[in-house]
C-alpha cells in the first residue's frame, strides 16, 4: 500500500506541474534567473529541472489524464470576451438590431477552428508559432510579423485600457483619466498574484469569467429578447457586404473575437504538454486541449452573442439605435428595462472583462517578443511596455473626445486588429498542415478545406473594409 500512496502522489504531483506548466514554474522548480524575476515563456514551460520523459522529481507521467491539460483554452477564451467585444457588439445591435448575430456565429466559428489549429501546432511541433516563423522565414520577414503582432497587442490593449476606465467611472464616478490611470494599476495587481503561483490566478480569472456570464444571465432576463428575431438573426444578411456601416462592425467584430496574437499565445501555452513526443502522448495531450478550447470558446460565444442580444433588445427596439457608447448604454439600460440593477450589473461585467483581458496581452507579448527575437523579459517589465504604449492613445482619446472618442477608439482597435490577422493566420495554416513538421498530424482534408475557408473570408472582409475606407462609401 505505501508504494501504491507513492505511485499516485507522484501521478498527481505530475499532473499538477504539467497542468500550470504553460505559464508560471513553482519557485521549487525554477532555474537561477526565475529566482530573480526573469521568467522566460521557454523557463515557463521547461518546469526549471525536469527530465526527459518523467516529471521535475522523476515521478513517471500521468498520461491520459485529460483535465491535467485544462487551463490554456481558459486564458485564450478571456481575449475573447474583453472591452472591444463590448464596443462592438454595443454598436452593431443598437443599429442593425440582431442581423449580425450571423458575424458573430461566424467569427466563433472562425475562432474556435484556428485555435484548434494553433494548439494543435504547439502540441505536435513542441514550438509555439512565433518560434517556427522565425526558423522558417528571412529576417526582415520575421521583424516585420513582429512589427504587426505588436501593433495588435497594443491595439488590444488599448480597448482593455479604456474599457476598464469606463467601467471604473460607471461605478466610482471617477473622470476617464483617472480611470485609464487605475485600469494600469489593476494590471499590476493581476499580475501580482502570480507571485503566490498559478492557481490563485487560475482561481480569480475563473470566478471572473463566471461572474460575468451570471451578470448577463441577469440581463437578458431583464431585457426580454425576442427569440425568434435572435434566431433569425443568425442567418447571414444580404446588406453585410454592400452596408458601408456593417462592414466596419462585422471587421470589428471578428477583430474582436479572433485575436491574432491569441494564436501565438495558444500555440506557446501548449507546446509542453506532450514533452515525449511520441504518438500516445501527443494524442493524450491533444484530447485533453481540445476539451478545454471547444468548452472555454464556447462560454466565450455565449457571453460575445448575449452582449449584442441585449443591446438589440433594449436599445434597437426602443429606437435607440444610435446607441455607440459604453457610457450612454449604462445611463440608458436602467430606465429602458425598469430596474437601476441593470446598469449596475452591465458596468460590474464590463470591469471583470477588462481586468481579465490584462492576463491575454501580457503573457502574448512576452511570447511574440521571445518568439520572434529571442528577447527575454520579466511578465512586469511586458506589462508596463504594453500599458505605457496603449495609455497614450487612450488618453489622448480621452482627452481630446471625451467618452464617444474612446468608444470611437474601442471599435477602431477591433478593425486594426482584424486586418492584422491574415498575417497570423497563413503562416499557422502553413505550418500545420506542413508534413515535414507535423508528420501524420498535420491537418489535412475537411480541416484544412475549412482553415482556409476561414482565412478566405477572414481576407475578404478586410478587403472589403479597405474598399469602403478608400472609396468613402
Amino acid at each position: 500500500m505505501a508504494m501504491n500512496f507513492q505511485e499516485l502522489t507522484g501521478l498527481c504531483e505530475a499532473a499538477w506541474h504539467r497542468n500550470i506548466a504553460f505559464v508560471a514554474a513553482d519557485s521549487r522548480n525554477c532555474s537561477a534567473s526565475d529566482a530573480a524575476g526573469i521568467a522566460s515563456i521557454d523557463q515557463i514551460s521547461d518546469g526549471g529541472n525536469e527530465q526527459p520523459g518523467g516529471s521535475p522529481d522523476g515521478a513517471p507521467r500521468a498520461r491520459g489524464r485529460w483535465f491535467s491539460f485544462l487551463g490554456a483554452g481558459a486564458m485564450v477564451a478571456v481575449g475573447y470576451m474583453d472591452p472591444g467585444n463590448w464596443a462592438t457588439a454595443l454598436g452593431s445591435g443598437a443599429k442593425y438590431g440582431y442581423q449580425l448575430l450571423s458575424v458573430v456565429l461566424a467569427a466563433s466559428v472562425m475562432g474556435l477552428v484556428l485555435q484548434w489549429v494553433a494548439s494543435k501546432l504547439g502540441v505536435v511541433t513542441g514550438r509555439d508559432l512565433a518560434q517556427l516563423c522565425r526558423a522558417h522565414y528571412s529576417r526582415r520577414t520575421t521583424i516585420f510579423l513582429w512589427i504587426t503582432c505588436e501593433i495588435a497587442i497594443i491595439a488590444c490593449d488599448v480597448a482593455e485600457v479604456v474599457g476598464s476606465a469606463v467601467a471604473l467611472q460607471l461605478l466610482l464616478g471617477v473622470s476617464l483619466i483617472v480611470g485609464v490611470l487605475m485600469s494600469a494599476v489593476g494590471t499590476c495587481a493581476m499580475l501580482a498574484l502570480q507571485s503566490r503561483g498559478q492557481r490563485p490566478l487560475q482561481i480569480v480569472i475563473s470566478l471572473l469569467i463566471f461572474f460575468v456570464g451570471l451578470c448577463f444571465v441577469v440581463e437578458i432576463a431583464l431585457a426580454n429578447p425576442s427569440w425568434g428575431g435572435v434566431l433569425a438573426g443568425f442567418a447571414p444578411s444580404p446588406a453585410l457586404l454592400r452596408d458601408a456601416g456593417m462592414v466596419w462592425f462585422a471587421a470589428g467584430i471578428l477583430g474582436a473575437t479572433v485575436m491574432p496574437h491569441n494564436l501565438y499565445l495558444h500555440s506557446a501555452l501548449v507546446k509542453e504538454h506532450a514533452r515525449d513526443g511520441d504518438d500516445k502522448s501527443i494524442s493524450d495531450a491533444m484530447r485533453g486541449v481540445n476539451i478545454d478550447t471547444f468548452g472555454s470558446l464556447s462560454v466565450a460565444f455565449t457571453v460575445n452573442a448575449a452582449l449584442l442580444i441585449v443591446a438589440a433588445a433594449v436599445f434597437h427596439a426602443s429606437g435607440h439605435d444610435d446607441v455607440s457608447d459604453l457610457a450612454d448604454a449604462h445611463r440608458l439600460i436602467a430606465p429602458l428595462v425598469g430596474s437601476r440593477w441593470a446598469s449596475i450589473v452591465f458596468a460590474a461585467a464590463l470591469l471583470a472583462c477588462g481586468l481579465n483581458a490584462t492576463v491575454t496581452g501580457t503573457l502574448a507579448g512576452q511570447v511574440v517578443m521571445e518568439g520572434f527575437l529571442k528577447l527575454k523579459s520579466t511578465r512586469w517589465m511586458r506589462a508596463l511596455l504594453t500599458r505605457a504604449l496603449a495609455m497614450g492613445p487612450a488618453l489622448l482619446a480621452v482627452g481630446a473626445f471625451g467618452e464617444h472618442g474612446s468608444n470611437q477608439l474601442l471599435v477602431a482597435s477591433q478593425v486594426v486588429l482584424s486586418l492584422q490577422l491574415p498575417l497570423a493566420v497563413i503562416p499557422l495554416i502553413r505550418f500545420s498542415s506542413d508534413a515535414g513538421l507535423m508528420r501524420h498530424f498535420r491537418i489535412a482534408r475537411m480541416p484544412l478545406a475549412l482553415a482556409w475557408v476561414c482565412a478566405a473570408m477572414i481576407v475578404l472582409l478586410n478587403a472589403a473594409l479597405i474598399w469602403q475606407l478608400a472609396t468613402g462609401a
